[in-house]
């Protein structure tokens, strides 16, 4: 992903200490760079000191946003010292991104009026009058932090995580490959309510898809180049070749779908007719899939799939979508999250392998569904969230955990991993009783802060607080 650009906007009162402007507008700068970010300034000139203390100060920082709308995703409202509240509100109240409110500590050897700030007060002001006038915005513990510590580079890293999911969750595409499978209820989803916050839904009948790939010669240009990404992504000891090549036939049909149809997030009809028409499981394509960043959920998920999206644009690591599955031995803050074999490569232990699917080996007959790619989740920190829509409206739970070293049986099916949760038993039953499905979606790292103020703050979500 490019790097975020920030608008940088200084606050003051007439009567506080102006110097302090100039060294804060150099320090932040220097400090957004650092850590990876760009930046955007209004000339110094424009205003005094290139501060904001005035409704007419605000007026002239909100046409230079005007001017450079689309060359930045949130602003950092900075306080050197007390800002003006009404100049800021006239200054960002058409923003139209998320605006992280940074105030300078003053220092115990620094308390006389000519050096002292009081941002710690005019903070209070701040975020008082924008939540008058209804300016959604970000504040971080602590109240007060400097732009070279510690915590502000921890602020600004989880600030970056909230432009990025409230700017990628606002026009988002997600494609529906088939129909729900009749048994699966727990998947329904309103595409009314999706539409409501910006989330289109463009369906696909699963039967062109296979018309699709029947018709696609042996020798097109993409097979070839995709056949050698399928056999360097996994392990494929045994696959016949049949079934490799009508993998990577349904693979390039997929693609060419994404593409034509400019989707961000997708959900698949994994069952039953690609294994009765094609005999393969497209498993392992979904693997690859979110391992290229285009979140893709099994099953049909739509609304996992977004909540896939959101998790991914928080980490900037593919996100999988899986399975409450089973409960671990009596250890009650763990269970076992499971799925057939779409977690992303860059998610497991090693590469996995790919196998005849068991479950439709045992319905439809032996070499009928080829695709799944079996392994173990690799162990670490983890986000997880899930959706569903209801009563016109989009809700969501999240929450963070461990994926645990814990073995799991050798002949456990598919790619698992055991996932420690503080609480486990309360948090399950309230996500049962909340109507929730059995699929969970989760990322790498603990990104919740995040993605709850972009979710709760910016894109009005409902959220379920477990």
């Amino acid at each position: 992903m490019k790097a975020l650009t920030f608008a940088l906007f200084f606050g003051n009162r007439g009567f506080f200490p102006e110097s302090l402007i100039a060294q804060a507008r150099q320090e932040l700068q220097h400090r957004v760079a650092e850590l990876g970010y760009q930046s955007l300034l209004m000339d110094p000139g424009a205003t005094p000191y290139g501060a904001v203390e005035s409704v007419e100060d605000g007026r002239t920082y909100a046409r230079f946003l005007e001017a450079n709308r689309g060359k930045f995703d949130g602003v950092i409202l900075c306080l050197p010292n007390f800002g003006d509240e009404t100049g800021a509100v006239e200054a960002l109240r058409d923003a139209g991104v998320p605006i992280l409110i940074q105030a300078y500590p003053d220092a115990l050897d620094a308390m006389g009026f000519a050096k002292r700030r009081d941002a710690f007060c005019g903070k209070f002001s701040i975020m008082d009058v924008f939540g008058q006038y209804g300016i959604p915005f970000t504040a971080f513990p602590p109240h007060t932090v400097h732009p070279q510590s510690d915590d502000f580079a921890s602020h600004l890293r989880d600030f970056a995580r909230v432009c990025r999911v409230y700017r990628g969750m606002r026009r988002l595409v997600v494609g529906a490959l088939g129909a729900r499978t009749t048994p699966f209820k727990t998947i329904r989803f309103d595409e009314l309510a999706l539409q409501r916050y910006g989330i289109t839904t463009e369906t696909f009948d699963l039967s062109m898809v296979i018309h699709r790939v029947r018709a696609l010669a042996d020798n097109d240009t993409r097979c070839r180049d995709k056949a050698q990404c399928l056999r360097n992504y996994t392990r494929w000891t045994g696959v016949p070749d049949a079934s490799f090549n009508t993998l990577v036939k349904l693979a390039v049909v997929i693609d060419a779908i994404v593409e034509e149809y400019r989707l961000d997030a997708l959900a698949v009809r994994c069952w039953l007719e690609l294994e009765q028409e094609l005999k393969v499981a497209p498993c392992v394509l979904l693997s690859e899939l979110n391992d290229r960043l285009v979140p893709t959920a099994c099953e049909v998920d739509v609304c996992n799939a977004v909540a896939m999206h959101a998790l991914h644009l928080a980490s900037e690591r593919p996100a999988t979508c899986l399975d409450w599955n089973n409960n671990y031995g009596d250890e009650a803050d763990k269970c076992i999250l499971f799925h057939c074999g779409p977690v992303p490569q860059s998610l497991m232990t090693g590469k996995g392998q790919i196998v005849d699917h068991p479950m439709f080996a045992k319905a439809l007959g032996a070499g009928c569904a080829w695709g799944p790619n079996v392994g173990r989740i690799a162990p670490g920190a983890m986000t997880y969230a899930s959706a569903k829509t209801e009563n016109g409206k989009l809700y969501f739970y999240l929450d963070q955990g461990e994926i645990t070293a814990d073995p799991i049986a050798e002949d456990f099916f598919g790619c698992a991993g055991v996932v420690h949760i503080d609480n486990l038993q309360r948090k399950l039953n309230r996500i049962g009783y909340a109507g929730f499905r059995h699929h969970v979606s989760l990322t790498p790292g603990h990104v919740a802060t995040a993605v709850r103020e972009a979710f709760t703050r910016y894109l009005q979500y409902e959220m379920i607080e477990l």
